[in-house]
């Protein structure tokens, strides 16, 4: 059996790229940056606390404790230009895809893959990134292979458009353009929840903590513990009987609808929706939990909550062994910012296939 690929992950989160590359048992990270100990914590519980670092990478990176690598990973923080927030151009989180490049001259990998939100690839952020791989600049070595994919196009439960970008060393093989199996006959919502139960009573993860880099955190819970409810208020559940599978706010009788709902009788269809049994899931976000920020309500007319945890985890393509770390907001962040678990595992081969290549040179000769 061939030698694991060296793999680093930065911005790791909860793992869900990792998961995804380790699972096809090509690849062993070396080490995971990610700065929000709670995420860490997850991280640490599936994949090998010793190489995790749990602090900001500006600190990993001056401390010059970066190892060779065969590829990187990881997706820099994207809020500061994502769709659904202010499009602050000088928000800080949209400048540390430096920080991805500087470790990629640290690390002198044969290939790399970045994650992204969908406008990332016509950002003024991707396009110094771009310039950075001309000649005389710092990334000269490197080509970028810039794809716009749809995680449903590859085995994930849900329709989550992601940039992704593959580098590699300018003499080494293209990677070839990722193709999903699942392009037209996508996994569904209701595949993905058939072995859950719907019916759920409980309100609060159990009550377990440990201790992780110094601090006493919840956990650690299995993605089964994470199978929770909300307390909700009689009026909210008065609107989900109102919403049929695939239906949403508009479905909802005048007298149970908010003031702000009355006065606008157009806008998003997502907004208290249903999910359909029969489709994948719309994107898993941070706030998955909260009816009123998409279409996030069990896809049963006769179940009336949103989606837990554990299905959205599910959705997500985390195993239900998967360990977490921290408080319900915390975990909910996680698993929305997550990286499918179906799509990292395909470009992992994509990539991996690469060093079979009679063109691969050692990284000696780098």
């Amino acid at each position: 059996m061939a030698k694991p690929l060296r793999l680093i992950d930065l911005f790791a989160g909860a793992g869900g790229m990792t998961e995804g590359f380790e699972s096809t048992g090509k690849f062993k990270t070396v080490v995971a940056v990610e700065h929000d100990q709670h995420a860490a914590a997850t991280y640490a519980l599936n994949h090998q606390a010793e190489r995790v670092y749990a602090g900001k990478i500006e600190d990993w990176l001056d401390e010059g404790r970066v190892p060779e690598a065969d590829v990187i990973i990881g997706g820099p923080p994207c809020q500061g230009f994502s769709a659904l927030g202010k499009q602050d151009v000088l928000d800080e989180r949209n400048f540390l895809w430096r920080k991805y490049a500087e470790t990629i001259i640290a690390a002198k990998p044969k290939y790399f893959v970045v994650e992204n939100v969908r406008q990332f690839l016509k950002s003024d952020q991707y396009e110094e990134f771009e310039r950075w791989t001309r000649p005389g600049n710092p990334l000269e070595k490197y080509v970028l292979q810039p794809y716009l994919l749809n995680a449903a196009d590859f085995g994930a439960y849900q329709s989550r458009v992601r940039s992704i970008v593959i580098g590699r060393l300018k003499e080494l093989p293209e990677v070839p353009e990722p193709e999903g199996a699942y392009s037209g006959c996508h996994r569904t919502v209701g595949e993905a929840f058939a072995s859950i139960e719907a019916h759920v009573v409980e309100t609060t993860f159990p009550k377990v903590s440990f201790e992780y880099n110094g601090q006493r955190i919840p956990g650690p819970y299995s993605t089964q513990d994470l199978h929770v409810t909300r307390n909700y208020t009689q009026l909210s559940l008065d609107r989900f009987k109102e919403i049929p599978m695939g239906g949403n706010r508009f479905n909802i009788p005048t007298e149970l609808l908010a003031d702000c709902w009355k006065k606008h009788k157009t806008g998003s269809g997502d907004v208290m929706g249903r999910l359909r049994n029969n489709r994948p899931s719309v994107t898993i976000r941070t706030e998955f939990f909260k009816p009123e920020k998409g279409r996030y309500l069990h896809p049963d007319p006769s179940v009336h909550r949103a989606i837990t945890h554990y299905e959205a985890a599910r959705l997500q393509g985390f195993p239900d062994d998967y360990k977490w770390a921290g408080s319900k907001t915390s975990i909910a962040r996680q698993i929305g910012n997550a990286v499918p678990v179906q799509l990292a595992s395909h470009l992992a081969n994509l990539v991996a296939a690469q060093f079979h290549a009679d063109a691969v040179v050692s990284s000696e000769s780098i």
